[in-house]
């Protein structure tokens, strides 16, 4: 790793932004005919969530999403990934359109093309409509041709105005933590049901590719996959198998399917199949070309056989989400993929950031933390694209303090602290320096 205060150079045409999810900012609950979505109705379910908190207000994007753009271009970046509240605009999930909630998006495009910043868009960010989940959610494989009909009407009124569409951020955290464990919405706890999700979710995909690509869609269209390395904890046998079990149940497990068109043998061998159902057609339709890959990175994967099992050093410090701060692991797990998979599309690392316990102190954040996390990442995302990994953007988590799934409002990943009493937005100084190693980069003239 190079001297941290050693900033790389990174091409003129990269993508420099932020990124953010409806649930996680939007508030306005059932402002404007928004339907209720699985995540209104687990947090609002007591137990649920760490600091009992809903995300029924979070950050009130909803009614100040033009000064929250305002605030994106004052950083200087041009690129800003979102994603749409299925249930705002499509209430049920199936039926009728809701015109309000597609206003709403259209007004936050609006506010984006007038500060020249280019909007990369987001169909599903964890938040099903109820009404779909009433008839068995993502289950049900007809959530699979509800999904695509969705994701046809964004391409149909949005198509033109964005960058790129990705159809699912990290279907991994939908299937393992929302039916695996229990431990985001709907609640479930069934590793076998968890695996179904994870079909049908890749399977969704496919079609929603195949649907927006019938609209004519110009937009570049992808997937977002959270991903990591696994390593193992010492050079024993029985560490080096369960780590690359681990690698196989989660990246290649969605990766496998897209770019290989099936799902690796390594996984299902320790898998219950016996509630694991796939339509002889299903592969085909989930290897679909893809225009880009979203990768989101924030740790390692460390893996012990050791009861207890033995813990990573973490010598560069843990989060406050306690993640180990290992960035050299992005590097490693892009020149894997590049390795492992031939046909890789151009990647963007669509999210990247760190929870830090943040202390107002005479008004200003000093998160020196988050600036150092900031700057060992995007060298260690240099030196992969040095070794030949075709990058072409990088999107830090999050632009807004927000409401962090079963976290509550208690980790704080924003580069702009956010008052939840007030909705006062501050600057940290992690976002002082986003914005000037930006500005610092190479321009396209």
């Amino acid at each position: 790793m190079k001297n941290p205060q050693t900033m790389p150079e990174f091409p003129t045409a990269f993508s420099w932004g932020v990124a953010t999810s409806a649930y996680q900012i939007e508030g306005a609950a059932d402002v404007d005919g928004r339907g209720p979505s699985i995540w209104d109705t687990f947090t609002h379910t007591a137990g649920t969530i760490i600091d009992g908190s809903t995300g029924d207000v979070a950050c009130d994007h909803y009614h100040r999403y033009v000064d929250d753009v305002a605030i994106i271009a004052d950083l200087g970046l041009k690129a800003y990934r979102f994603s749409v509240s299925w249930s705002r605009v499509q209430p049920l999930g199936y039926g009728d359109w809701n015109e309000k909630g597609f206003a709403f998006y259209a007004s936050l495009l609006d506010q984006l093309e007038k500060h020249g910043i280019a909007a990369h868009l987001t169909l599903y960010h964890w938040d099903l409509p109820q009404g779909l989940q009433d008839r068995g959610g993502w289950l049900n494989r007809e959530t699979t041709l509800r999904f695509a009909e969705y994701a046809a009407e964004i391409a149909h009124r949005f198509g033109h105005r964005v960058v790129s569409i990705a159809t699912h951020n990290e279907p991994w955290c939908t299937a393992n933590l929302g039916y695996g464990n229990a431990q985001f919405a709907p609640g479930v706890a069934d590793t076998a049901l968890a695996a179904q999700v994870s079909h049908h979710l890749l399977l969704s995909h496919g079609l929603a590719l195949q649907a927006m690509r019938a609209q004519n869609c110009p937009a570049k269209l992808g997937i977002v996959l959270n991903q990591w390395p696994a390593m193992p904890a010492t050079d024993k046998a029985a560490d080096v198998a369960e780590a690359e079990w681990e690698y196989a149940r989660s990246v290649q497990w969605f990766m496998d399917p897209i770019f290989k068109g099936s799902y690796p043998q390594k996984a299902l061998d320790r898998m219950d199949l016996s509630r694991f159902h796939v339509h002889a057609e299903d592969m085909e339709i989930i290897r679909q070309s893809l225009d880009f890959l979203g990768v989101n990175y924030y740790f390692r994967a460390f893996v012990s056989t050791d009861n207890p099992p033995k813990q990573p050093e973490g010598k560069l410090g843990f989060s406050d989400m306690g993640w180990e701060v290992y960035p050299s692991g992005l590097t490693d797990l892009l020149l894997k993929l590049h390795a492992e998979y031939e046909n890789l599309p151009p990647i963007y690392i669509t999210e990247n950031g760190m929870a830090v316990a943040d202390k107002m102190e005479d008004g200003k954040i000093h998160d020196e933390q988050r600036i150092a996390y900031l700057k060992m990442h995007l060298q260690a995302l240099h030196e992969a694209m040095r070794c030949g990994v075709n990058v072409q953007g990088y999107f830090y988590w999050s632009l807004l303090d927000n409401f962090e799934w079963n976290s509550g409002y208690a980790k704080r990943f924003g580069l702009v602290h956010v008052d939840y009493e007030t909705q006062q937005r501050t600057l940290k100084e992690s976002a002082h320096w986003y914005r000037d190693f930006v500005s610092k980069q190479p321009q396209a003239k």
